[in-house]
């Protein structure tokens, strides 16, 4: 005689459980949106829009423009190389802008280490046109072809501030490449360091030239955050 009523409570709970699920269901959605430029009408474009509840990730078209899943109430981070990051909560019914800030940037830097290269190509060029030729490191064939200037390029003063100008000149490009991506701008703008801390920071999770040599402003973003975590992660203890 019982059974008929437990009967209706399972129907009750499938039914509910059915219910649940449809709204879920219908509050999942593709939000549409656009990333511009705070205080201007520029679109910003492979800017990366992140869902941090699902993970997921797209990146903006060259108008700015992007799809992703979201249900409202989820938080949008948009990240962007030379802008600060944004975060927008996904609005019921409507479509989403996202203002991004433009802060002081890596150009900056790369533009100061361009810079700095062009000077030293140019006293490059004058050791050259002083007839260090070589820059005090002659070919063994020069011994054979042009024998007196291959002496003078292992004898001569010249060549031989050459030579030392040529070891700093590689330790210089390989220096100013770090710095272009592991700098007080770019640390700044991806974390909350200031003063002391970001010296000690920057002093000891500078990168090795090896290690950054391939790598493109993501990559020098991503080293700053997971190194940063790190760093936090040792004051605590």
């Amino acid at each position: 005689m019982k059974r008929p009523g437990y009967l209706n409570i399972l129907v009750f709970l499938l039914v509910l459980v059915a219910s649940v699920s449809s709204v879920s269901a219908q509050q999942e959605i593709i939000l549409k949106g656009a990333v511009i430029e705070k205080g201007t009408s520029t679109r910003v474009a492979a800017a990366q829009v992140i869902n941090k509840r699902l993970g997921i990730s797209v990146i903006s078209s060259d108008f700015g423009l992007f799809q992703i899943k979201a249900v409202p109430g989820d938080t949008l981070l948009v990240v962007k190389i030379e802008y600060s990051d944004a975060e927008a909560v996904v609005p019921a019914g409507k479509d989403l802008i996202v203002y991004l800030d433009r802060g002081r940037t890596l150009k900056e830097v790369n533009i100061t280490g361009q810079t700095k290269k062009q000077e030293l190509n140019d006293i490059k060029r004058d050791f050259k046109n002083k007839g260090a030729f070589y820059q005090g490191k002659p070919p063994f064939l020069s011994f054979l072809f042009k024998p007196l200037t291959a002496v003078y390029e292992l004898f001569g003063r010249t060549p031989k501030n050459a030579r030392r100008f040529g070891r700093y000149y590689e330790t210089e490009m390989q220096q100013t490449l770090i710095d272009g991506f592991f700098n007080e701008i770019i640390i700044q703008n991806n974390t909350d360091l200031k003063g002391e801390s970001l010296e000690k920071y920057m002093m000891d999770y500078r990168p090795e030239y090896e290690k950054v040599k391939n790598w493109t402003e993501y990559d020098a973003v991503k080293y700053i955050r997971e190194s940063y975590k790190k760093y936090t992660d040792t004051l605590k203890k």
